[in-house]
């Protein structure tokens, strides 16, 4: 498993920001960093796709996530990223990758990065659309520029629009089915204490209550919003951590069980199995021939 980190420092194009913004056509990315993008890798960074036309497929997590006209997907530091060796030459998209400083410089936070609705595909109206394509267009010709030092507030304001657009896109849906805000808040509460404390393992019981909710309620709104029920989703977030973590980790399964907060690797090795429906042992094979080695 390859790692990402530093990668954004050597391919930005803003010396005081981490940022990258290209087209299909004009990525002109090293060779040994596309050779590495198209192998699965940790991202170290956010990642942005918005197809203007055509049709592009990138594997996530190990699963494959496509996306045609006028959508966008995002990746989010963390997650195992596989790029397309080759693409359609009917395809026009834009990339966008950013560091977390970066993201830190916007004036506002964006809650669709925790992705509560667990869905990283965006799609947008003619007219949203029609903005963002106007946005990445900016950018791009900014970043690839000469001489764009001096545009770094200029930059930024951008990338807030362009995320600004995507976050409200990506919670359309939701406000069009009338689910109650407070509710969608506090799933999204709820995903950050799994999130902040993932590896504590922080019973149900004191994660409604840091969120001064009762364990039912909690059970129906991440029921609604998940699909799951709150043991569930924490247990299939830690193994989906131990998924990332055996790519690119060489940790004993003991030791791996232990960084995730269990102390009986035997029980870990089981829910693993139950959960992904393959041992850690027939998991590590596949990884084995899917790289090849």
């Amino acid at each position: 498993m390859q790692e990402t980190k530093g990668l954004i420092q050597q391919i930005k194009l803003h010396s005081k920001i981490a940022i990258r913004v290209s087209t299909n056509s004009n990525n002109n990315l090293p060779a040994d960093v596309m050779k590495l993008l198209t192998q699965p890798h940790r991202k170290a960074n956010f990642f942005f796709v918005f197809v203007e036309s055509g049709s592009l497929t990138h594997k996530v997590d190990l699963k494959d996530l496509t996306i045609t006209n006028g959508q966008l997907f995002f990746i989010l530091p963390n997650q195992i990223h596989t790029a397309p060796e080759k693409v359609n030459d009917n395809l026009s998209c834009f990339k966008m990758s950013f560091d977390q400083n970066c993201l830190s410089l916007l004036p506002k936070q964006f809650s669709f990065l925790l992705n509560p609705l667990n869905s990283q595909i965006v799609s947008f109206d003619n007219a949203s659309m029609q903005r963002v394509k106007t946005l990445f267009e900016i950018l791009n010709s900014i970043l690839n520029a000469e001489g764009n030092e001096n545009d770094g507030e200029i930059i930024l304001a951008h990338l807030n629009s362009i995320m600004t657009e995507i976050n409200t896109a990506y919670f359309k849906n939701v406000v069009k089915e009338n689910l109650l805000p407070d509710r969608l808040s506090k799933y999204i509460d709820f995903k950050i204490a799994v999130e902040t404390h993932l590896t504590e393992q922080f019973s149900i019981n004191t994660i409604a209550d840091n969120l001064t909710i009762t364990t039912n309620h909690l059970y129906n709104i991440v029921k609604e919003f998940s699909g799951v029920s709150p043991k569930e989703f924490i247990t299939n977030r830690l193994m989906l951590e131990a998924q990332r973590k055996l790519h690119y980790s060489k940790s004993s399964v003991k030791e791996l069980a232990y960084e995730l907060g269990f102390n009986d690797p035997d029980y870990f090795s089981r829910l693993f199995k139950k959960t992904t429906g393959k041992s850690i042992s027939e998991y590590l094979a596949d990884i084995q021939d899917l790289s090849g080695n």
